[in-house]
């Protein structure tokens, strides 16, 4: 992604060298995104149809989260807006009052992608709002995008680090030391290197602040199976006993993985429950993937960025990793250090990056602090452990007053916030007095026309996988 980015946004003003090797893995084993990868996509002019067919896409509409609550009650994170807001508030009041004279319906009801969700339906045009998002292959996804990067100039060279060469009186980075013995120089270095970290962290020492005490799981097994019968477009995300499992449906196979907390679960607990839980014949033996959530304490340091899980990690609830990278090289882009590396400079991306990550830190913890679960020593430790000041305020404002604190920058927006709130059993106490200057007519028409709006649009659309068959039908799935 960042190759790519550079290359063609930047790239005739630069000389960009990828190192990668074919022999190093990869972690994505199939990859649900949100609805932000649009920018992204429309800064490197992206044909939609073509990435999903390469990249063996369908379309996603939100996160379904079963059993996180309590066992046996669902509810779905959507993407797109709830309703219609007024001046003074959201959506979200009328509804809180229609819901205490029992006249509102389900909240989702009112959600053109929720309730698509649910029906299994859904379609694109030119003219449509990109308020999807989609599951695809990973690595399907960084041949696709390597593809665009060598175009643009990237070259791309293959082999692996034997070491990083600093420069004794700065402390900058100088060189690279391949295996094989060749020598990159270079201005500006962004660490790819996932966990491992081999610029910002072996070699700048940058230091990690770990997040383990709020977000316990340590731990990922992930398999593939063969195709649903009928893939839905929506991300699954079902809460068991010690961590959740995630289902992301792609034109010909299913990705399946078991996040889970090592203290409470072992290796051998954790791969037999994502065995007796997945659908269809397995593709591929299971593999364990162990992980620290937590950020580098500078995601800019010296001469060299840290993009992706070199800069940290936090685990794949909400689907943000790949929003993360996005971020990261966007910030990048708009401070791009043209004529030499000024502090301030990176001082703002430093900040800009730690407080993006830190709302969404605080997003994915509400998940597992607000639920009523005690079924077992996790959820009864996720019930009861301290949270972070930001999120115990936001919690409070909601709750007291049904509005969603906010600042402009941040990557969820009101309806993510309500929705996952609402659906972990937070009800607010209050709402503003303006919804009140309708009457209980007014505000059952009011509630009523929203609804049936958004139902006859949804069902002028057509089966989600109909529509992808001659939309972006990717070849891997006809075979």
């Amino acid at each position: 992604m960042a190759a790519a980015a550079l290359a063609k946004l930047l790239g005739k003003n630069l000389d960009i060298r990828l190192v990668e090797s074919e022999t190093i893995g990869t972690v994505g084993v199939g990859e649900a995104t949100i609805p932000t990868l649009h920018l992204f996509h429309q800064l490197l002019g992206i044909d939609e149809r073509e990435m999903m067919a390469a990249t063996n896409a369908t379309f996603k509409l939100g996160i379904a989260f079963e059993n996180w609550k309590e066992t046996g009650q669902d509810y779905i994170h959507s993407f797109g807006a709830a309703g219609k807001d007024c001046w003074a508030c959201n959506f979200s009041h009328f509804w809180v009052r229609g819901r205490e004279l029992g006249i509102a319906h389900d909240i989702g009801d009112y959600t053109r992608e929720h309730l698509a969700a649910r029906m299994g339906r859904y379609a694109v045009s030119p003219r449509s709002e990109r308020t999807h998002a989609y599951h695809f292959d990973a690595s399907l996804y960084a041949k696709y995008l390597r593809t665009l990067a060598e175009k643009y100039g990237a070259v791309r060279i293959e082999g692996k680090i034997d070491q990083v060469q600093l420069d004794h009186h700065s402390g900058y980075i100088q060189s690279l030391r391949l295996e094989n013995g060749e020598t990159l120089e270079g201005d500006l270095f962004i660490d790819c290197t996932g966990f491992r970290g081999l610029l910002i962290d072996q070699a700048l020492h940058t230091g990690f602040d770990d997040w383990g005490h709020w977000l316990p799981c340590d731990r990922a097994v992930a398999v593939q199976t063969g195709k649903s019968e009928n893939p839905v477009p929506y991300t699954r995300s079902i809460a068991r006993e010690s961590g959740w499992q995630w289902r992301i449906p792609l034109q010909s196979r299913t990705g399946n993985g078991l996040v889970y907390c090592s203290h409470y679960m072992d290796e051998e607990q954790a791969t037999k429950l994502l065995l007796k839980n997945v659908e269809g014949e397995p593709l591929n033996a299971p593999r364990v993937i162990p992980f620290r959530t937590g950020t580098r304490r500078l995601h800019w340091n010296k001469n060299c960025i840290a993009i992706g899980l070199s800069s940290g990690f936090i685990e794949p609830l909400e689907s943000t990793s790949i929003h993360l990278i996005q971020r990261s090289i966007v910030r990048l882009l708009t401070l791009f250090p043209s004529d030499g590396i000024v502090q301030t400079d990176v001082d703002e991306y430093n900040q800009l990056i730690r407080e993006e990550t830190e709302n969404v830190r605080d997003f994915v913890i509400l998940h597992y602090k607000l639920t009523d679960r005690i079924d077992s020593e996790f959820w009864r430790h996720c019930r009861g452990m301290a949270i972070p000041e930001s999120l115990t305020r936001r919690m409070e404002v909601f709750a007291q007053s049904g509005r969603v604190y906010q600042n402009g920058t941040e990557l969820f927006g009101e309806s993510s916030w309500l929705q996952v709130m609402l659906g972990q059993g937070l009800m607010p106490k209050r709402y503003h007095p303006i919804v009140d200057m309708m009457s209980e007519h007014e505000l059952t028409n009011f509630l009523a026309g929203i609804r049936h709006q958004v139902r006859d649009t949804v069902e002028s659309w057509p089966n989600h996988m109909e529509f992808i068959e001659h939309y972006c039908r990717s070849k891997t799935a006809l075979v």
